[in-house]
């Protein structure tokens, strides 16, 4: 089979006019990637060089746009959330903006790219021509009337998003039926990209000054807050000069109310008409502003004073006439009390945005932090100078009464706590002359007391008193009783005196109980050590003289009557582990304390026996040991 001659080689020219031409289209296309990877380096960098200030990018953006896809005009527009801005554009009639946009923005019609990019979540709107649709003719105006002023016949409208919320858009166009290419579109795909990061960074960056100013402006009316105690005009002045300045107002006023009139305090920028209608103070007019400030309301932003019904009285023509227009009125309180008003105006129909009003809300707050330092600190100088009177007139008291402070703090250390009290609290030491007064004595001591003291070491003794005075003594304190004396291991205490008290003998059985069981724990620790050691009490009720006795350096408070010589006696004659009571105090526990009958005993120095009760151990309790030949209570 023969070979058949390869038509390239037959025709070699032909070959190499193709082979140039291949080359040729490479190079265009290396050509045009390198001029559209130029053109987007450049776009970058006017967003780096431009931060925070969008006019260069979208006009770089706008103009590689039209150069790279050959087309004759476009624009590029912002959308607010209400209306579409115009924000760059190149080649469109002026007869266009001044025929269909207006101070408010342009809000497009049903069929419009624009309108379709807000409805869906559409990206691009490829039109071969704008003149005629599909049917060959016009039916949307907005589209007709442009390309009548334009000459613009093909369009690509290209919808700039940031998760899914559109930010804008923007539209180029060429002067004759020539639809874009895929490249062409992938490019202004692209721009659309940067055109949303410049954006976003310029939206963060202005969210991140403004933020910074208005830190920078509450630290600066801190400041003179701190540096102007209770003087409040420089506070006032700083403040509206931080809100009409970075809240972009044209005059502020700050008034306070005293519950009944609005009084102005600092203006900024005010009219002086104005200034004049509102140099006495007034009070509200019912349905005005002040009115719903007095009322509870915080915040009342007003978008168009012309159109509002709330500003009435005084100097509503004036504030309309001098342009007074959107408005924010804010309360200063103070736990759900008015103190005032801080407002600002600007002279456009420009409502302020909720980072304003929260600025205004936290001036406000200071405010009211600043009035309330001046009320404190007026109080405080009033009642500085209060003090200072009356530390004068004291001078001389205080120095009377040195000296008897001194006697009254001596007292404390040798009388009962609640009888030095008493003294100090009534001031004279009446309490302390003798008297005559029925009372209820306790006596207790240690059995094997005098043998322990004769086979021990003093230091020993000295540590076993130590433990058992510091373990009984709280409790005279717990029950209110009043001590008359330790004695060794003997110690003294009755009720019902200096302070009288409704149950005297209960109290006092109460105590030698607690002092019973608090002993028993010592005692058996003892015991362990060889030491036989018991604990007993007497109680009894009736009058004794009671007063003080002493000298200046040293002095007591005590009790003398046979009532004293009874709870002796009855302690001396108590077992180990009994708690002896006289027939009166049992009666007067009125059964509020389980007690036994023990008999009549024959008491020493004493000429009829005594019927004797005894406190018997609780269950709870150890039973004590039989020590010094006495039989067992327990």
């Amino acid at each position: 089979m023969s070979a058949t001659p390869d038509s390239t080689l037959a025709n070699p020219e032909q070959r190499i006019a193709d082979l140039e031409r291949q080359l040729a289209e490479r190079e265009a296309e290396l050509a045009e990637a390198l001029q559209r990877e130029t053109a987007t380096g450049e776009v970058l960098q006017v967003i780096n060089n431009s931060p925070g200030n969008l006019a260069p990018v979208f006009e770089a953006i706008l103009e590689k746009a039209l150069s790279l896809c050959e087309a004759a005009l476009g624009s590029m527009v912002r959308f607010d959330g209400d209306a579409f801005h115009w924000i760059a554009a190149r080649g469109v009639p002026e007869a266009w903006f001044a025929e269909f946009t207006t101070a408010a923005g342009y809000r497009p019609t049903p069929g419009l790219a624009l309108y379709r990019f807000l409805h869906s979540s559409e990206n691009i709107e490829h039109v071969a021509d704008i003149a005629v649709d599909n049917s060959g003719r016009s039916d949307i105006p907005d589209r007709r009337r442009f390309a009548e002023l334009s000459g613009a016949r093909t369009a690509i409208w290209v919808a700039l998003r940031k998760d899914q919320a559109l930010l804008g858009a923007f539209v180029i166009y060429r002067r004759e039926v020539r639809p874009f290419t895929d490249k062409q579109i992938a490019l202004l795909q692209n721009f659309a990209a940067q055109t949303v990061i410049a954006m976003e960074n310029a939206r963060l960056l202005t969210e991140t000054r403004e933020a910074l100013e208005q830190q920078t402006a509450t630290a600066e009316v801190l400041q003179v807050i701190n540096s102007s105690p209770g003087d409040l005009v420089p506070v006032w002045d700083a403040m509206l000069e931080k809100a009409t300045r970075i809240c972009e107002a044209a005059f502020g006023l700050l008034l306070t109310w005293d519950g009944e009139r609005f009084h102005r305090v600092a203006f900024r920028g005010v009219p002086a008409e104005l200034i004049s209608a509102l140099r006495q103070p007034f009070a509200p007019v019912p349905g005005s502003f002040a009115d719903r400030l007095v009322r509870g309301e915080r915040v009342i932003p007003t978008a168009d004073l012309r159109e509002s019904e709330y500003l009435r009285g005084l100097g509503r023509e004036a504030f309309l006439r001098h342009g007074a227009r959107s408005c924010v009125h804010v309360g200063l309180h103070k736990e759900e009390g008015l103190l005032g008003s801080i407002t600002i105006y600007r002279e456009e129909v420009r409502p302020f945005t909720d980072k304003q009003i929260a600025l205004l809300e936290n001036f406000a707050a200071q405010a009211v932090i600043a009035m309330e330092n001046a009320r404190l600190l007026g109080e405080l100088r009033q009642r500085t100078d209060e003090v200072a009177e009356l530390n004068r007139g004291l001078e001389e008291r205080v120095a009377e009464q040195v000296d008897e402070l001194g006697r009254v703090g001596r007292l404390k250390r040798f009388l009962a706590p609640q009888l030095a009290e008493l003294i100090v609290s009534q001031g004279d030491e009446k309490i302390l002359e003798s008297h005559r007064r029925e009372i209820v004595v306790v006596f207790c001591d240690l059995r094997g007391y005098t043998a322990f003291t004769e086979t021990a070491e003093p230091e020993e003794v000295l540590d076993f008193l130590r433990e058992y005075h510091g373990a009984l003594g709280p409790l005279v304190a717990q029950f209110e009783g009043t001590l008359d004396q330790f004695s060794g291991d003997g110690i003294m205490v009755f009720f019902n005196d200096p302070v009288p008290c409704p149950d005297p003998a209960e109290r006092a059985v109460k105590m030698a109980t607690a002092m019973r069981e608090e002993a028993g724990k010592l005692i058996a620790d003892w015991r362990e050590r060889g030491r036989d050691l018991g604990f007993g009490a007497g109680i009894a009720q009736g009058y004794a003289t009671l007063g003080q006795i002493g000298f200046s350096e040293r002095s007591g408070y005590t009790a003398i009557g046979t009532v004293c010589n009874v709870a002796a006696r009855l302690c001396a004659e108590a077992k180990d582990g009994q708690i002896l009571l006289s027939q009166r105090v049992n009666v007067g526990l009125k059964g509020s304390v389980a007690t036994e009958q023990v008999g009549a005993l024959a008491l020493k120095g004493l000429t009829q026996p005594v019927v004797a009760y005894n406190v018997p151990l609780g269950g709870g309790q150890a039973a004590f040991r039989v020590i010094e030949g006495g039989a067992p209570s327990a």
